[in-house]
């Protein structure tokens, strides 16, 4: 059984030093050439042990690791959202991740997106704090140890640098993670190292590099162990074609070996491809990956771990992110990939909000967040936002409309979906980090919670007295029209007036000031209403006191919503009121609200 090199990923904020971090560890392999340098696959950097070891000197041997791991295996990906993308059945592609954080500045938004993902995945990580040459006082020395540079350091250095990382300790905590600086952890089974760097001058460097190559010789040997004779397994990088040899998948292959002539299965939009390996590709060492003009050689055959690019027919809708998986005759892999992406994508008769995503990681991602939040899904799958998808989320907008939602992770809007979106309510949360598209939707189902709540206070009917001012009556009835003046609260149009004795004397039609018509009144005006169905000198007299009639849900309601909101006058008025109420039923008000 052959131990492969643990495959690390690194994530974190855009400009925290990903890049930086990567081409450093590649100029310094290159620098170790009497070492064995290093071979750069597709979208990865393969670190030989004899080039990690140049590298770090003593330190390493202080960490007593043993000649298994033959290297590390880092994947050159954009950041987290890649990082979803790069899985496998059961976890992330990844076997360990560097989550990069820059010291001066902390946890930015991605690098919670990015701890979250690790933590879904449950991927071993360590913290390199970068940009250490940025703190106040701090001398710098091009490539040494972390514990070499720091000991030389002003004290007063050394304690804004304990201040930045002991900041990362507490927030780390919170999100359910014991950690230490590095050389102070005591077990690094449950700890999270951080390992202050700078990724331009190389501090810290070694102790990263043997930190990994620790952490992979302690804990991950079985999982690293490979079959090269058995069938390859791998995860789709990208897609994309190349002049020449036409559209072409970048692939990681972590376990097992690949043969020209291989049939393969992978995943298109909800179906599987069988296709054939008609070229391996296999870049040569040391050119740049990125590089349209890169040059490659063609191998017959290729063994885990390993970046590869491979031309195949029909290769135009795999979707990124796709398993990779050789079948052989009578197997059960296409099965498998299918049942693999049915445990995923989501498709119900039961009302929910639409998930889209980019690619089968990030969908996972996306599914299993909206899951732990408790939010009802019914669509997620794979594929940019369509008119149909809008349609889809209207129906279910009839019916709720705080799950009638689209939220769309890394990809992209359709014409066509945009015009229906433009004549619809339907709202789009979108974005490029899944945990800002989800905060996005719960405080927009917050507010629009609030929105509503306000809209049915404002319909409660509170406590209001008026009287019917002596010697202003203007018509007798049909309806009565009389000047009255405003005791206390808010009387508004339609409300329903009693008299003490809890009779309904009439209902409010309208209300004028100076020949303005006027929704509600308050606390001291005198104007004149007109009563719907009262009559004067039946129903009430000159002088009277009325009361505005309160249902009694609706003070059950003011009581408890709304007590602490009234005035000492209206609430007096409310106590008058319930007494009237009471005169005729001595249970009044006193009933559950929703029986």
């Amino acid at each position: 059984m052959k131990i492969r090199s643990p495959i690390v990923s690194v994530l974190g904020h855009v400009d925290h030093g990903k890049t930086s971090l990567l081409d450093f560890i590649r100029g310094s392999t290159i620098a170790s050439k009497e070492a064995g340098g290093i071979t750069q696959h597709i979208g990865a950097t393969e670190i030989p042990i004899d080039t990690i070891e140049s590298i770090c000197g003593e330190f390493i041997s202080k960490l007593t690791i043993k000649d298994t791991i033959p290297g590390l295996f880092f994947i050159d990906t954009p950041g987290h959202e890649a990082f979803t993308s790069l899985r496998k059945r059961g976890g992330a592609l990844a076997d360990l991740a560097i989550l990069i954080v820059d010291i001066n500045e902390g946890f930015k938004p991605q690098t919670l997106e990015a701890l979250n993902i690790l933590k879904m995945y449950k991927t071993p990580f360590i913290i390199a704090a970068n940009k250490i040459d940025n703190i106040y006082g701090w001398e710098s020395n091009r490539n040494s140890s972390f514990s070499e540079i720091f000991s030389k350091q002003a004290a007063s250095t050394q304690q804004s640098l304990d201040k930045y990382v002991y900041e990362l300790v507490g927030i780390l905590h919170n999100e359910g993670f014991q950690s230490e600086r590095f050389d102070r952890v005591t077990d690094f089974a449950s700890q999270v190292s951080i390992i202050p760097i700078c990724a331009k001058t190389g501090e810290g460097i070694i102790e990263l590099l043997a930190m990994l190559l620790g952490l992979a010789q302690e804990y991950l040997k079985k999982q690293l162990e490979i079959h090269e004779d058995s069938p390859a397994k791998g995860t789709i990088l990208e897609v994309k074609e190349e002049i020449g040899l036409g559209v072409t998948v970048d692939t990681i292959i972590y376990d097992g070996i690949l043969k020209q002539n291989d049939e393969i299965v992978l995943m298109v939009p909800d179906d599987v491809l069988t296709t054939k390996v008609r070229s391996i590709l296999k870049p040569l060492p040391l050119e740049e990956m990125r590089d349209s003009k890169k040059k490659f050689e063609n191998v017959d055959d290729i063994v885990a771990a390993a970046g590869i690019k491979i031309v195949a027919p029909n290769l135009d809708n795999v979707v990124s992110g796709s398993p990779l998986r050789v079948t052989k005759d009578n197997d059960h892999v296409k099965e498998e990939i299918l049942k693999e992406i049915e445990n995923i994508t989501i498709h119900t008769n039961d009302d929910g909000i639409m998930a889209k995503a980019d690619t089968l990681g990030s969908l996972e991602a996306l599914v299993t967040l909206l899951k732990d939040m408790n939010i009802p899904i019914k669509t997620a799958e794979i594929g940019d936002v369509s008119r149909k998808d809008v349609i889809t989320t209207s129906i279910v907008q009839q019916e709720d409309p705080s799950h009638g939602v689209i939220i769309a992770f890394n990809v992209k809007i359709h014409p066509k979906a945009e015009e229906e979106l433009a004549s619809s309510n339907i709202k789009l949360f979108t974005g490029n980090v899944i945990y800002q598209i989800t905060e996005d939707y719960e405080k927009w189902v917050k507010e629009r919670k609030e929105e509503q709540k306000k809209q049915w206070l404002d319909a409660i009917i509170e406590p209001a007295k008026i009287m019917i001012i002596p010697k202003l009556i203007f018509r007798q009835s049909k309806p009565a029209i009389a000047g009255i003046e405003v005791l206390s609260g808010t009387v508004k149009q339609g409300y329903s007036l009693m008299n003490s004795n809890g009779d309904i004397i009439g209902t409010v039609e309208s209300m004028q000031d100076k020949g303005d018509n006027l929704p509600s009144i308050s606390k001291g005006q005198k104007i004149a209403m007109a009563i719907k169905n009262g009559v004067v000198g039946k129903f009430f007299e000159e002088g009277d006191i009325l009361f505005v009639d309160i249902p009694e849900k609706h003070y059950k309601i003011l009581e408890r919503e709304l007590k602490d909101k009234l005035t000492e006058d209206e609430f007096e008025t409310l106590n008058e009121i319930v007494n009237i109420k009471r005169k005729n039923n001595p249970q009044w008000g006193s009933f559950a609200l929703f029986e």
